[in-house]
């Protein structure tokens, strides 16, 4: 099947657009002016009437299967105030009649009234629910809060402990429903277990969502633990099936060591993967937690809570055994770290498993947020892949400096400076914290504002970077992490037919347009699979 697109503004890359695309079997065959590619035989052409086309995006770090999850879940993401959140819920279970327990998630205690912000605590959900358990997670997912039926459900006492986690108090020594990092997953035990029938679900309403504002490969955090063999029978009855186009790339989740084997002695080995649209994917490991939650783990105090350094979801000692086990079986890995503290303990980790400073795997880090000058040299010079996310600027400009001080903001969420120093950097939305459309998170990259378009000049105006820059970041960037640099990410003879068309010229849009933009078709492998 030949296939040819005219009369688009087509970005092949920087300093170059082109007309039309040749695409056989779902793979282009020849980029140029409309006079050049109308001289082939074709099958199919499509008359694109001057609109620009990208090539697909994506994410470099997501989470699919929790973004899923999160449609159909009690959604808190509105809530200004702890009465909200109540009210929230209380409204959900009287919609769902019947629900045996209540799962929500995306509350922002930053984002509540003066007098509301703090963390939510046992005794608030105790005003939803008595009867279910009822379990609400923060926006970043590095913090949940338990109501009392939860707490009691899994047995925790004033002597529990979780490695890698926090089972917070209250002023009378109990606990007080708030559960951080590693302990996270303890409390959620108490939850429904899920049939392979809704995780698909959810995957595939995801996926579908993606594809929809112009993902068309996904690298993603499903595969959690001892869930891994349910989790990945579920994703491969999709691909098996070809109930998406959405290219997968797993990024699976260790803790402990030990799971770790087990994987690679059961979903290693098998020959499955057909490197098309499912991928084998990284070891995807989690170092620290979240700076809006203050469990980002830093080397000095937090600025704005003395005492505190955050938490460390790996010891220094766990985190090199799973990289050492991991570089021994020929497995990038990449690590969520996202204050200075865990990103020097990663860079160290990595360090000690390559040979000759030679990053062949093209280990990564994943956020990389707070980060010294010193830092950003030695991940430029290791060659240390970092997958950012632009879009948190829209709330950490907020909290960042008041977190951090002033002199480690101003060298953190360095997009441009690791860019221009030819580190690999690549774009994600660590969806379902932040919407899966890519447009706002490149709108954050070139403009280092948030979504009210504040402040004015951008947030460290040096680390703006321009559009062109910000688009490879988002493909070809992200290819790399795949080892797919030379057939993905570019609208090349030679690459897969994985592309976008706007509504809007992107290039020529006013900045504070983009993060308005919408996409009108999705193609994959050379098949239109979304048109508004």
């Amino acid at each position: 099947m030949k296939t040819i697109l005219k009369n688009a503004k087509i970005y092949v890359e920087k300093n170059n657009f082109q007309q039309a695309l040749l695409i056989e079997d779902g793979i282009i065959k020849d980029v140029g002016t409309n006079e050049n590619i109308l001289m082939n035989k074709y099958d199919k052409i499509f008359d694109l009437n001057g609109k620009t086309v990208i090539p697909g995006l994506n994410d470099s770090h997501l989470h699919l299967v929790m973004a899923g999850e999160t449609i159909t879940a009690c959604n808190l993401t509105s809530a200004k105030s702890i009465d909200e959140v109540i009210e929230l819920g209380k409204k959900f279970i009287k919609n769902n009649s019947g629900i045996t327990a209540l799962f929500g998630r995306g509350w922002n205690q930053d984002f509540f009234v003066p007098s509301d912000v703090r963390l939510l605590n046992r005794h608030d959900l105790d005003k939803i629910s008595t009867e279910i358990p009822v379990i609400f997670e923060r926006v970043c997912g590095h913090v949940v809060t338990g109501n009392t039926k939860a707490v009691e459900m899994i047995g925790v006492g004033e002597n529990t402990v979780v490695d890698g986690g926090e089972i917070l108090k209250g002023s009378d020594g109990k606990p007080n429903g708030i559960f951080t990092e590693n302990a996270v997953s303890f409390l959620e035990s108490v939850l429904p277990e899920k049939s392979n029938i809704d995780i698909e679900k959810e995957f595939l309403k995801a996926a579908d969502y993606a594809i929809s504002v112009g993902v068309t490969s996904a690298q993603s955090n499903d595969a959690l633990n001892k869930n891994f063999k349910k989790m990945f029978n579920v994703i491969h009855h999709i691909y098996d099936n070809k109930k998406t186009k959405l290219r997968y790339n797993p990024q699976f989740n260790f803790q402990d060591i030990n799971d770790f084997y087990e994987f690679l002695e059961t979903e290693h080995k098998l020959d499955i993967y057909d490197e098309k649209f499912l991928s084998r994917g990284s070891l995807k490991l989690f170092k620290d937690g979240s700076l809006g939650a203050r469990t980002a783990l830093m080397l000095k105090d937090y600025n704005d809570e003395p005492g505190t350094l955050g938490v460390s979801a790996l010891s220094d000692i766990q985190l090199q055994a799973l990289c050492n086990l991991a570089a021994q079986n020929g497995i990038k890995i990449v690590t969520h770290a996202i204050g200075d503290g865990a990103i020097e303990s990663v860079i160290n980790a990595y360090e000690n498993v390559m040979t000759d400073g030679n990053n062949a795997l093209r280990h990564g880090i994943v956020h990389c947020q707070i980060t010294s000058s010193e830092q950003l040299k030695r991940i430029a010079d290791l060659n240390i892949a970092v997958m950012y996310q632009p879009i948190f600027l829209d709330y950490d400009i907020q909290i960042v400096e008041s977190r951090v001080g002033k002199k480690l903001a101003s060298t953190s969420y360095a997009f441009n400076t690791l860019y221009k120093s030819g580190t690999p950097v690549s774009f994600g939305t660590d969806s379902p914290v932040e919407d899966i459309n890519p447009f706002p998170n490149i709108y954050c990259a070139v403009t280092r504002q948030r979504i009210n378009e504040t402040p004015e000049g951008g947030f460290i105006p040096s680390e703006k970077m321009s559009v062109e820059d910000a688009i490879d970041a988002y493909t070809i960037g992200s290819a790399y992490n795949e080892f797919k640099e030379n057939i993905k990410g570019r609208l090349k003879s030679g690459f897969v037919a994985d592309l976008a068309v706007l509504d809007t010229d992107i290039f020529t849009a006013p900045d504070n347009r983009i993060k308005d933009i919408r996409v009108e078709k999705t193609m994959i492998d050379g098949e239109f699979v979304y048109e508004v």
